[in-house]
């Protein structure tokens, strides 16, 4: 059997708004805790568990999409009033890249976690 991430643990000050916010930018469910995780399943290996801390350290999450959905989710960030840019020290320009022969963008999510959505991986 291949290596999948299975799960983790994405740190939030309100792990319910966070899961909701998510799972309306990306078109996924979200269904309620389960234990003390506000967990978003992301695809059929990855899950994201949202769990509340006072707090913590803004992380990074790149999500790969393909060139529909990225209009789609770049449509749902416009349409929350979310501020997005083309760089990740510049996520406030509201332009799109084309690195690596693609398209990107980059947001915060409220507990200023950095999240980004691209159509070709880097590698």
């Amino acid at each position: 059997m291949p290596l999948y991430l299975d799960h983790t643990i994405v740190p939030a000050h309100d792990k319910e708004a966070s899961a909701r916010l998510l799972a309306r930018i990306f078109g996924l469910e979200y269904n309620g805790l389960w234990g003390h995780f506000a967990p978003v399943k992301i695809n059929d290996t990855l899950t994201l568990d949202f769990d509340n801390r006072e707090s913590f350290e803004s992380h990074h999450y790149a999500f790969l999409a393909g060139e529909e959905e990225f209009d789609v989710i770049l449509g749902r960030v416009q349409g929350e009033g979310l501020s997005f840019g083309s760089d990740p020290f510049d996520q406030d320009n509201g332009k799109i890249n084309h690195h690596h022969g693609g398209r990107g963008f980059y947001f915060h999510d409220p507990n200023g976690h950095s999240l980004e959505v691209i159509t070709h991986t880097y590698v």
